[in-house]
């Protein structure tokens, strides 16, 4: 008898198609989860949700920008509650005002990813979310304390660590953008002439991205002198 849960069925809400893609593929390289469809802006998103409820496959979980063309987030997260509709939220962003945040968690976002991110960090947030809706799918109706206490525990897990010394969020995200927007793979070389920072620099973000497995490393040979690494973003 099969007694693996059902993947969690995911809509990925983000008008830029470049971060819509690559949350996509994230989704999908973290076990127990499946992308059920993608959205550009908030009607969208909505006829969504409510198609996939009326057709007995609802939408368990968005991964929601919060800036879209036509409606905040909050506008969106407001919504689904008011309509009644059982979806978790989380929340992918680069709005760091605390009273976006409090009116998020209000309104039933139940984690909050600042962008731009690690896949090791998005990874985190998605397993821990995981966890909390395996704490609650008891087969009984009645949770006792510890269950409830285990599953906000999953949530509140800490996140990933913060970006070491010598590296600044500023050009962390300059590197990220380019990786995302070049056809191949790179050199710090390239990034060196593309960013207007030193090689050393420029090598330093690429080897931390390759570390956290957001960028995939390898030599390139055929030119003279030694080989230089190469970096492709994984989405």
């Amino acid at each position: 008898m099969n007694t693996e849960p059902p993947p969690i069925r995911v809509l990925v809400v983000e008008d830029e198609p470049i971060a819509a893609d690559a949350h996509a593929v994230y989704l999908q390289r973290i076990g127990g989860f499946s992308l059920a469809g993608t959205a550009a802006d908030g009607q969208s998103a909505l006829r969504a949700l409510q198609q996939a409820a009326e057709a007995g496959q609802p939408i368990d979980l968005i991964l929601l920008d919060m800036n879209l063309p036509d409606l905040h987030g909050l506008d969106i997260a407001r919504r689904i509650r008011s309509g009644g509709l059982a979806v978790d939220i989380i929340a992918i962003t680069a709005v760091r005002d605390l009273k976006v945040v409090r009116a998020a968690i209000s309104s039933g976002v139940v984690q909050y990813l600042i962008k731009p991110f690690t896949y090791a960090m998005f990874a985190e947030k998605l397993a821990n979310y995981r966890d909390f809706r395996q704490q609650l799918a008891s087969p009984t109706a009645r949770a006792s304390q510890n269950d409830v206490d285990l599953a906000l525990a999953s949530l509140r897990a800490p996140t990933a660590a913060p970006l070491p010394k010598r590296l600044s969020e500023s050009t962390l995200t300059a590197v990220v953008v380019l990786l995302k927007s070049h056809a191949g793979p790179i050199s710090a070389s390239e990034v060196m002439d593309r960013l207007g920072i030193s090689r050393v620099t420029a090598r330093r973000y690429l080897e931390y991205l390759a570390d956290q497995q957001t960028v995939r490393r390898t030599a390139r040979y055929g030119t003279p002198g030694r080989p230089e690494n190469e970096y492709l973003w994984r989405g």
